[in-house]
């Protein structure tokens, strides 16, 4: 079964022998992508995507050869005053903005967001008390808590969320909902007519916190996640599915099959939490859309897609580019950002989407970019990586 969210492997060795033949050229080459391998398990892959390359450092890339890089990988191309990585030549008045906002606007934001965590934490703390985890097939979070615990954790997770968004200067949030045409329902049918999950085109972190100030959603997560201070019970409250690379275990069904089986059952039952999936397994520039993994349609259920994007005019809250430190921190010093989210009606699928769940993906995708005008692009994750290591082993030289 493929994994679905999940980030393709490449071998090193692949990588590092495309980035050395590109660095050691006299001649206007272009990288050729790294063959995806796609393994059983949904495991994210760990390896830091802006680690420097020995092998490309040696041999200077050529201003050419970076304009190839930019055409060839544009869906992850950085386009704000930034620049590539968030390390372009800044003029002398976006100096000074930073500036300001670095010793006014950012530490109020650092205070209000850490205090929103650290509250949200303790209401989550307050209402797990004397509750068990679900470890049910390798699961471990309270998915399964109802009552009056379920509706304080829901609530109060929306409205921090949203106050969280505010604080990171998202004061207005665009939304509108596309009606939804004669076929995408048969009326006639028993069936619920419920989502079992939201399918979203995937552009930075901030995505999660959108829809879960819009709907509370699970969605999957490292294992890692669930060990962090305060973000780890958030987690857990979410009903979030961990990724275990380590674990290949006969006892487990994978994150494939639990996810499926969510997804069977948010469709199938009102109070069950829907799931939020990404089937890019990456993020992008906000301008293209990736090819769908197939495994957040295995479920045969109907989906919700929904389409994000960030206008910007100086930073770009896309996570593409740039390291998360950078990113957290030019995001604090813009004044304002903005968000706007397009709904699609729920897609039902035919029956040949049923048996054939490429076909189901391929068509949710196609749909999506035709009503959010994006540009439907054909690389992956393994791409990202290399045109990472290329320009993060360009600035490296300078």
């Amino acid at each position: 079964m493929e994994g679905l969210s999940s980030e393709v492997r490449t071998e090193d060795s692949t990588m590092e022998s495309e980035l050395k033949e590109f660095g050691s050229s006299n001649h206007h080459q272009v990288l050729e992508p790294a063959d995806e391998s796609r393994g059983e398990d949904s495991g994210k892959d760990e390896r830091p995507l802006l680690k420097s390359d020995s092998n490309l450092t040696s041999s200077p890339l050529s201003t050419e050869n970076l304009q190839e890089l930019d055409k060839k990988f544009a869906a992850f191309v950085r386009r704000d005053v930034y620049g590539i990585m968030g390390r372009g030549e800044l003029p002398l008045l976006e100096k000074f903005l930073l500036g300001l906002a670095l010793v006014t606007l950012v530490p109020i934001r650092v205070v209000c967001g850490m205090t929103i965590l650290i509250f949200y934490y303790f209401i989550c703390r307050l209402c797990t008390l004397f509750s068990v985890l679900n470890r049910d097939e390798g699961e471990e979070n309270f998915a399964h808590l109802s009552g009056w615990r379920r509706l304080v954790i829901v609530q109060a997770g929306k409205f921090l969320a949203r106050a969280m968004l505010f604080t990171l200067g998202f004061y207005w949030i665009s939304e509108s909902s596309l009606n939804a045409g004669e076929n995408d329902c048969n009326e006639e049918s028993e069936e619920p007519k419920r989502p079992g999950a939201i399918i979203s085109n995937h552009i930075s972190y901030l995505d999660i916190l959108y829809h879960m100030s819009s709907s509370f959603p699970s969605f999957v997560a490292k294992r890692s996640v669930a060990k962090l201070p305060f973000v780890g019970l958030i987690s857990k409250c979410l009903g979030c599915v961990y990724v275990q690379r380590e674990s290949k275990s006969s006892d487990f069904k994978g994150v494939s099959g639990v996810v499926t089986e969510r997804v069977k059952e948010a469709h199938q039952n009102k109070f069950a939490p829907m799931m939020l999936l990404f089937p890019e397994g990456t993020t992008t520039n906000g301008d293209f859309l990736l090819p769908f993994k197939t495994g957040a349609f295995l479920s045969k259920s109907p989906v919700l897609p929904v389409i994000l994007r960030y206008p910007y005019k100086r930073f770009s809250p896309s996570w593409d580019t740039i390291s998360g430190v950078r990113h957290v921190i030019l995001l604090l010093c813009q004044f304002v950002n903005h968000i706007e989210v397009t709904r699609l009606p729920v897609y039902y699928p035919s029956e040949q989407e049923m048996e054939d769940p490429k076909f189901y993906a391929n068509n949710v995708r196609k749909l999506m970019a035709s009503e959010g005008n994006l540009t439907l692009s054909d690389i992956g994750l393994a791409e990202k990586r290399i045109y990472h290591a290329a320009i993060n082993g360009l600035f490296c030289q300078s």
